[in-house]
């Protein structure tokens, strides 16, 4: 928001898992746990979810190169929640046909009636943070905090929910909170500098919506933006921090370089440490960019791998 309406006021801004778009974020939220909660046959309980990871990694996680628990591309992976479905009725090993649906809708946008993308969906590797659809007895209370604003009414019931008429209510009456203006123009102008960062497995905020925000500000000013914008997507770190891969970054260093010495960061260097000990670290390469290992050396050493572009 700084970056979109008050360029003049500073040199540059570390954007970490930004909640830019706000009211579409909160709309699909509704959309995939009122489901859940309206129909309980629908959820997927938290050990079913680690069953979904499991057979998630099993499928995907050695593509880059190393089996080390998390996904360096989640895109790249190809997985289909259907080889889980239960042959003989429900069980613990397995998932109903209404539970992979459930799987489906998350990792989907949600999309209006017309099939327009209103917000993209959660990336594989990140299922065992999925709440919203574990079951429960209420939708995410900042989300539907949202909709209560947006109807002033403590009592709006979230059962009603439908995402056509109440995403439009939400933008019509409260929509000045996203920051979604993809032309920077002016900040750029100035010679402010924009790191953007996101985690793969974050399930607060779709890691997704970075992306296409990116993808915007690319199309509404040209395609060669990399000397003020670049995004950092981060494999294995949860929302802003933490999860099962390695999470901390000297952001701010690396900005500092960028805006007062014009060295743009070509990579960033993320930390894990367990127990107080440092046990991997991990090169974070500017998207679309994706650390590839380099076949020998230790794995936990980011020295030994290399940003390339994603195979196509």
């Amino acid at each position: 928001m700084s970056a979109q309406r008050y360029p003049e006021d500073f040199d540059g801004i570390i954007a970490g898992a930004p909640a830019n778009a706000q009211m579409a974020m909160h709309a699909y939220d509704l959309s995939i746990s009122v489901p859940t909660l309206t129909d309980p046959g629908r959820a997927v309980p938290q050990s079913k979810l680690t069953l979904l990871n499991q057979a998630v990694l099993k499928a995907c996680d050695a593509r880059d190169g190393v089996a080390d628990g998390f996904l360096a591309n989640p895109r790249a992976c190809t997985f289909d929640p259907a080889t889980l479905l239960c042959r003989g009725g429900d069980g613990a090993d397995c998932l109903t046909a209404q539970q992979i649906e459930t799987v489906r809708r998350v990792y989907e946008p949600a999309r209006t009636r017309a099939g327009a993308v209103v917000f993209p969906g959660k990336e594989p590797g990140s299922e065992t943070s999925w709440n919203t659809v574990a079951g429960g007895a209420q939708p995410p209370g900042v989300s539907a905090g949202s909709f209560i604003a947006a109807y002033n009414d403590l009592n709006w019931d979230w059962r009603t929910f439908d995402l056509d008429r109440d995403l439009r209510v939400l933008n019509d009456r409260i929509g000045f909170i996203n920051a979604v203006d993809p032309n920077l123009q002016a900040f750029k102008a100035r010679g402010g500098k924009l790191l953007l960062y996101h985690g793969w497995n974050d399930t607060a905020i779709s890691p997704g919506n970075s992306i296409d925000y990116l993808s915007r500000v690319l199309e509404t000013m040209g395609p060669n933006q990399g000397d003020w914008i670049r995004l950092f997507m981060a494999p294995g770190m949860g929302h802003c921090a933490g999860g099962v891969g390695p999470s901390q970054v000297d952001y701010l260093g690396a900005l500092e370089r960028w805006r007062e010495s014009d060295v743009a960061p070509s990579q960033l260097t993320a930390t894990r440490a367990t127990n107080g000990r440092v046990d991997m670290t991990r090169p974070l390469c500017p998207y679309p960019q994706v650390a590839e290992f380099a076949g020998s050396g230790d794995p936990n050493d980011a020295a030994n791998f290399t940003c390339k572009a994603p195979a196509p």
